[in-house]
């Protein structure tokens, strides 16, 4: 469970993850300067580069998503959703997808929900050529303007674990970390499921090196037992 007073008999747990939110700036020059020196900077260069943005939530958008997320988890070394998943949430949620691509190819993706003035970039990731592109950068920042357009006046950019590059690059963006308190309970042993135990680093690695086809195929299968 997540917020709140734990229930009598559980454990709480207030330093295992991080919550990003802030405010969404009033243009994309104020958004800029809200952002600190050393990531603002990424972003120049990625608005650099000749980097098309795209965004939609037809079925063809969300299979390209598809494509650039599964490739993305499948190099962190996690399993990824069913492609119906997606679909599902597009079809039923405030939602739509904002890819990035060069060249005519897509580098970077991310699947938005939308919700009483708050953007939340739910599934992202790009390819190995996003990094090079920062395809990655491009694609926050435009998500920040498509969600002002949008008459959005909060960004929200999940929870990371402590500790993470995931919590490090999201502070870079001018983020401020706040704890994430959950509640625990279990009859027996608890499983700790996430690629920072140990128990779990051979799996990682494996799957890290799996062929992108091979691991599109078992990932949506062994996910339904994950979380």
């Amino acid at each position: 469970m997540r917020g709140g007073p734990a229930p009598i008999g559980w454990d709480s747990d207030d330093t295992s993850y991080l919550g990003f939110v802030r405010d969404l700036a009033a243009d994309d020059d104020a958004e800029l300067l809200a952002i600190p020196r050393k990531q603002r900077a990424e972003v120049r260069r990625a608005l650099g580069f000749d980097l098309e943005i795209v965004i939609g939530n037809d079925r063809k958008l969300l299979a390209e998503h598809y494509q650039v997320y599964a490739e993305s988890v499948r190099n962190l070394g996690t399993p990824v959703f069913p492609a119906k998943l997606f679909r599902s949430v597009a079809s039923v949620m405030d939602a739509d997808v904002l890819t990035v691509r060069h060249k005519g190819r897509a580098v970077a993706s991310v699947l938005s929900l939308y919700f009483d003035g708050t953007v939340y970039p739910y599934w992202g990731g790009g390819t190995e050529a996003a990094r090079g592109l920062r395809a990655n950068d491009r694609m926050y920042f435009a998500l920040m303007a498509h969600a002002r357009a949008r008459g959005c006046t909060r960004f929200d950019f999940g929870r990371s674990k402590t500790g993470t590059g995931a919590a490090a690059f999201k502070k870079n963006w001018g983020f401020t970390p706040e704890p994430r308190l959950y509640a625990k309970r279990s009859n027996g042993p608890a499983r700790e499921v996430n690629p920072l135990n140990p128990k779990y680093a051979l799996m990682v690695r494996t799957w890290k090196k799996l062929p992108l086809w091979a691991a599109n195929a078992a990932g949506p299968w062994i996910s339904r037992g994950l979380g």
